[in-house]
């Protein structure tokens, strides 16, 4: 139901709140947790769309037989447009929120996945140009997009106790779209036949119609967040932001690329058909997505760094696994080590997120602000950092999709780019053990090298 007139002042003819502490617990426990927990469910269902739509290409070249005339590294090239598309959006959609309000925002991004599904309805037919499908793989890039104005938006809801299980919700029912639209391929392969690609976006024209209706309906816009370019531009010159969009890579970069690339590997390593490719290919992106809340109250209970830096040396470890099945051509290590990965990358994206508003919180009180200036401080830091993070981090499945394109290419196979994987995964845990949990409890900006400065500042473990 919508929010007391009392707490939510109606202006500009939306729904606007004009007041909102999530850090004051009595305000939070009276009402802002039932007007917060709205948003987050309305906005999942508009994210989880947007996911759907972004994925699209990873389950419509199951259907692109040989009558399209498309070879594996054009169908990588395509996947790898819309990862990428949807990267660079991700950017001015984290923006949005606070120029045009969070649930004005949402009602625009979800409207916009008609564009890509009504053309994929159009265009999806052998004869097709490759030159139109790479246009309409831009287009689904709006829906990977959303994730970023979808997570600012609630990051502004969410006192920081709650922060970590709140990001790792509306993040991780974002995520299974991904995951659902690949069993809605999957569905149509087995009773329709690999010929009925159409039937798929017509499921989801209605879908997206009603998220639409949904967001207009029960979503509010808060007054507090404000555009604000000098976030913008301190969050870019922060290098907590950069460390921390290489550490994003590494997890939701693996998650969306591989998502991507799953069934294409094993359909051209393995020779499975798209039906034995859809049946499996859901797999790791529904377990990584439903972990994901999962990571983040891990990080809400031990620590966002501790859960992280662990998390990077059992990717490395399930890496080994898969550059092993690849060497060996086995099939079944092979699904095995790559889903134990998908969800080891949906804990990281977790406790990756969570890291985020905890290092600027920390930030604030090593500047010496307290009470609501700390809040504010962290709040407007963490949400304009988040944009350019989640930006950069979904570059990592263009990358992951580029790379198994090349070793395709170069020795018929992905054992190539899964080397290239593994050295990044133990990049990662280096970077993570070095900046956010090798100094003590006692350690100066001095020693840190994100910082620079002799203030004494707290250790970032417990981000």
């Amino acid at each position: 139901m919508p929010a007391p007139q009392t707490a939510a002042a109606r202006r500009r003819g939306g729904r606007w709140i004009d007041e909102w502490d999530p850090e004051d617990e009595s305000f939070w426990e009276r009402e802002g947790r039932h007007v917060a927990r709205r948003n987050l469910v309305y906005s999942v269902i508009s994210e989880h769309i947007g996911f759907s739509v972004w994925s699209m290409f990873s389950v419509l070249t199951l259907f692109m037989g040989d009558e399209y005339g498309i070879d594996p590294a054009g169908k990588f090239f395509l996947v790898a447009t819309a990862s990428l598309v949807g990267a660079c959006l991700r950017i001015p959609y984290g923006f949005a929120v606070a120029r045009f309000g969070g649930r004005n925002w949402t009602i625009i991004s979800a409207s916009m996945l008609l564009l890509p599904t009504v053309a994929l309805l159009v265009v999806m037919e052998p004869g097709t140009s490759y030159g139109t499908f790479m246009v309409v793989a831009v287009l689904t890039g709006v829906g990977g997009a959303n994730f970023a104005s979808s997570m600012t938006n609630i990051n502004s809801f969410y006192p920081l106790r709650l922060k970590g299980w709140a990001l790792g919700m509306n993040a991780g029912g974002g995520n299974i779209g991904v995951a659902v639209v690949q069993l809605v391929g999957l569905l149509i392969i087995a009773v329709a036949g690999e010929g009925r690609p159409r039937l798929m976006l017509m499921v989801y024209v209605p879908l997206i119609v009603l998220a639409t209706v949904l967001s207009v309906r029960f979503m509010d816009n808060l007054g507090p967040v404000r555009n604000d370019t000098g976030a913008a531009r301190e969050a870019a010159a922060d290098g907590h932001t950069w460390i921390m969009s290489f550490l994003y890579i590494g997890t939701f970069g693996s998650f969306i690329g591989y998502s991507f690339a799953f069934g294409l590997v094993l359909q051209n390593q393995f020779d499975r058909t798209p039906l034995q490719a859809a049946a499996v290919t859901f797999v790791g992106p529904l377990l990584g997505s439903l972990i994901r809340p999962v990571g983040g109250h891990l990080a809400d209970r031990y620590g966002g760094a501790r859960v992280t830096l662990v998390n990077f040396a059992m990717m490395i470890a399930a890496s080994t696994v898969i550059l092993t099945a690849s060497m060996r051509e086995s099939l079944a290590l092979f699904t095995v080590g790559f889903v134990i990965l998908f969800v080891l990358t949906g804990l990281g994206n977790g406790s990756t997120y969570k890291m985020i508003p905890g290092i600027y919180r920390a930030k604030a009180d090593a500047m010496g602000l307290t009470g609501e200036a700390a809040n504010v401080y962290a709040r407007r830091l963490s949400g304009a950092s988040m944009a350019i993070i989640g930006a950069v981090g979904a570059l990592g499945g263009v990358g992951i999709n580029l790379a198994l394109r090349q070793s395709f290419l170069s020795v018929g196979s992905g054992t190539g780019a899964f080397v290239v994987f593994l050295c990044y995964y133990a990049v990662c845990f280096a970077v993570t053990w070095a900046v956010y949990l090798r100094r003590s409890a006692g350690a100066t900006a001095a020693d840190d090298p994100v910082e620079g400065s002799r203030a004494s500042q707290p250790a970032y473990a417990g981000v």
